[in-house]
């Protein structure tokens, strides 16, 4: 039995090897690096933790040092990499893709003057049950000639698995057969109509003397209308609508000014060319991409491939994702656009993170201050009110201050309190300052019941026989608190106040859900907001810009964030005493 677990152990880490050994060639052939280097570095972990005698301790490790290599270690890596990058709207593609595009998008393909078109019918093969398939052949025909071309196996993809291109040859019917790549195909018709010419009274086609396909679409015969949605989801979606069938010099494709019910002649409007760029006494071979129509080259700036249009005016075609260098740092200072809103937004994350821990902090301790009382009846009832806050969802209670109590038409306090007080509605979520009370306030509500936990815990580790002795000397209250209980209450919750600055600091769920960031800050090119902080700026970056998604200047700010973030559970460590546990 000890011998069969053996097995089976070793069997589940020889299928583990194999699978992430797997997966990092697949990532590496997919160009993600970053992931492939990942996983590698965590095989090799494991792999030592496994076969290595020093590495017998980390074997416990494993499954979390897997979640902090994905989940944590890659994600930082990622952000960093971006960060130099221009990543987001209009650059979501690398260069390689971007002239892929242009070569082969329907978008960039022209029809010349009178052009050469051609009606065509699909032969498809049918199953045991009588069911079609996507073995396919399709019959293009005019009045004069016939061509035929098997079904495509030059076929690219996307990403997402879209097609994206396929290609075929088209050869000429002589004498009701031909030859296609060792393969005999002869056309058949009903006995009625043996000797005639013409694509009408083709029923099928033969392959080889065996195989046969059977006449099945044609959008001109409405006698095949039946089969309509199986060409249109199946055949068409799958191969048709970015085929491209070559005879000669000669491409045709499926044509939108018919209706893609014929295939008219058609060539891209760009292709590539090879450029030698002479750098020293280096050559360095760079691929362009040229307007066939115009001969020119087309113009490379600002990561983007830009043409010259009918009406002479310099037209954006497609940009790419490109490394731009320190390019997103820079412009947090030099763009005064970008730089106002910036750095009114970092002010304003550091007073609403110091506020909120100062206010709950104060609040907390006042009423652990009063809970602590050996005096004080009913103890429990008033505990569990006071944690109602802590334990509703935060996202529940934000939503009801902010529809119950600062909606300014129907609000808690606009209608009822200051509406009988005879004061003017306030403009909590339209005004900046208001909308910064308000936060803060629902913060305050939120966090008190945290902080008069700790305080509370705090409190009652405080060695009675201190204020005894306080008392004795003549100690006021005042005294015992100012100079027994503050300073032994700091040397606790002096570390989890510095944590509970970095967590308000990074609060997304509070501002989002409260104001949305608003009201908007005017004079800024970027989505700020008043009330936003750091990670929501971010956020509204990435997502929800007017101007479209910026990937690369968002993972500037997390940058930013994240060395801030560092700094706090540095000194978080450091007053907590961790460095010094470790040296021990």
């Amino acid at each position: 039995m000890k011998s069969f677990r053996t097995f089976l152990m070793w069997l589940f880490i020889a299928v583990m090897d194999a699978l992430l050994i797997w997966a990092i060639f697949l990532l590496f052939i997919l160009a993600n690096y970053g992931l492939g280097i990942t996983i590698t570095v965590f095989l090799v972990i494991t792999n030592w933790a496994i076969f290595s005698k020093k590495g017998y301790p980390y074997r416990y490790t494993l499954p979390a040092l897997f979640f902090l290599f994905i989940l944590t270690i890659y994600p930082i890596y990622y952000t960093i990499e971006t960060s130099f990058t221009n990543y987001g709207t209009g650059h979501l593609f690398t260069r390689t893709n971007a002239i892929d595009t242009l070569l082969i998008d329907p978008t960039y393909y022209f029809e010349p003057e009178n052009p050469k078109t051609y009606d065509f019918k699909v032969f498809v093969k049918y199953n045991e049950q009588y069911q079609p398939t996507e073995d396919f052949l399709l019959l293009l025909y005019d009045q004069e000639n016939m061509y035929l071309s098997e079904k495509p196996t030059t076929l690219e993809y996307d990403s997402r698995g879209n097609l994206i291109y396929a290609e075929s040859e088209l050869y000429l019917i002589t004498n009701e057969e031909i030859s296609i790549n060792n393969n005999t195909y002869r056309i058949i018709r009903p006995t009625e109509s043996l000797g005639t010419n013409g694509s009408s009274s083709i029923i099928a086609i033969e392959k080889n003397g065996e195989e046969r396909y059977q006449y099945f679409y044609s959008p001109i015969d409405p006698l095949t209308s039946t089969n309509s949605a199986y060409y249109n989801s199946v055949l068409r979606q799958n191969y048709l609508k970015s085929l491209n069938l070559k005879l000669d010099d000669q491409n045709f494709r499926l044509s939108s000014s018919t209706i893609f019910r014929k295939f008219s002649e058609s060539y891209r409007v760009y292709d590539t060319a090879v450029k030698v760029i002479v750098d020293g006494e280096r050559e360095i071979y760079k691929t362009v991409v040229v307007n066939t129509l115009t001969n020119k080259e087309l113009i490379e700036r600002d990561s983007a491939f830009w043409d010259y249009n009918e009406n002479g005016q310099l037209t954006r075609l497609i940009g790419y994702k490109d490394y731009v260098g320190g390019e997103n740092f820079a412009k947090i200072i030099n763009d005064p656009r970008i730089s106002g809103p910036f750095f009114k937004i970092l002010g304003w994350n550091f007073v609403y993170a110091g506020l909120s821990v100062l206010l709950t902090f104060i609040l907390g301790l006042i009423f652990a201050l009063v809970l602590n009382d050996p005096n004080l009846k009913g103890k429990v009832i008033y505990r569990t009110l006071l944690i109602i806050p802590w334990a509703i969802p935060a996202f529940i209670s934000v939503l009801v201050w902010r529809n119950g109590f600062f909606n300014e038409t129907y609000g808690i306090i606009n209608r009822f309190i200051l509406g009988n007080l005879g004061i003017n509605p306030v403009r909590w979520l339209n005004d900046p300052f208001w909308a910064k009370v308000a936060i803060l306030i629902t913060n305050t509500w939120l966090g008190f019941p945290y902080m008069m936990t700790i305080t509370l815990g705090a409190l009652q580790s405080i060695p009675g026989e201190l204020y005894e002795a306080a008392v004795i000397d003549g100690a006021t209250r005042w005294k015992q608190f100012r100079q027994i209980t503050f300073p032994l209450l700091m040397v606790a919750v002096v570390p989890l106040l510095v944590m509970s600055f970095a967590f308000n600091f990074n609060n997304f769920t509070l501002i989002y859900l409260l104001t949305g960031g608003g009201p908007a800050m005017p004079g800024t090119n970027t989505p700020a907001g008043s009330t936003d902080i750091l990670i929501s700026y971010v956020y509204k970056l990435a997502f929800e810009g007017s101007q479209g998604q910026d990937f690369g200047f968002a993972s500037a700010i997390s940058m930013i964030i994240f060395g801030i973030i560092a700094v706090f559970s540095y000194f978080n460590f450091r007053f907590s005493g961790s460095f010094e546990e470790v040296s021990r």
